[in-house]
């Protein structure tokens, strides 16, 4: 199989520092249910969304202003078939400089579509990059209940 990820992009006029600054931050526009340090290097933290899904993440790599990478050392998703799903890929946030704004392409390396949370990861991922975390970006607030919104 080819594609072994999932990756949605954003572009926006902010610095790449500002960028890295938000990510490093996912309770402003991922959910406020993380326990743990979310900015540092080797931190480890835990991500809940009811009873429906919960996972541990480490951050591994930090290259500050151009690269964030966490990866999922546990998971859980209530209606999943294998309860591998998630554990073991990589989530990662690259920034780069284009002209006058910042690119930031986020990929899931190992959300595939044979998934069984694939369709479900894949809208989650695309609202909370392309709508929560880019308004936390440009206005300074993210979208934490974008998906509330009709």
């Amino acid at each position: 199989m080819d594609n072994q990820n999932f990756t949605t992009s954003i572009v926006v006029e902010q610095s790449p520092s500002e960028v890295f600054k938000a990510i490093s931050n996912p309770r402003t526009w991922w959910s406020e249910e993380i326990e743990g340090t979310t900015d540092q290097l080797n931190a480890e933290w835990k991500y809940q969304f009811g009873d429906n899904h919960r996972c541990k993440i480490k951050v591994v790599e930090m290259i500050p202003d151009k690269k964030i990478v966490w990866f999922v050392e546990e998971n859980y998703f209530k209606n999943a078939k294998d309860l591998s799903e998630w554990v073991g890929n990589k989530i990662t946030f690259e920034i780069s400089k284009h002209a006058d704004k910042t690119q930031l392409v986020f990929t899931q390396i190992g959300l595939i579509p044979t998934y069984n949370c694939y369709k479900s990861c894949e809208w989650a991922w695309t609202g909370f990059i392309q709508k929560s975390l880019q308004s936390l970006i440009t206005t300074g607030k993210g979208q934490l209940n974008w998906y509330q919104q009709s």
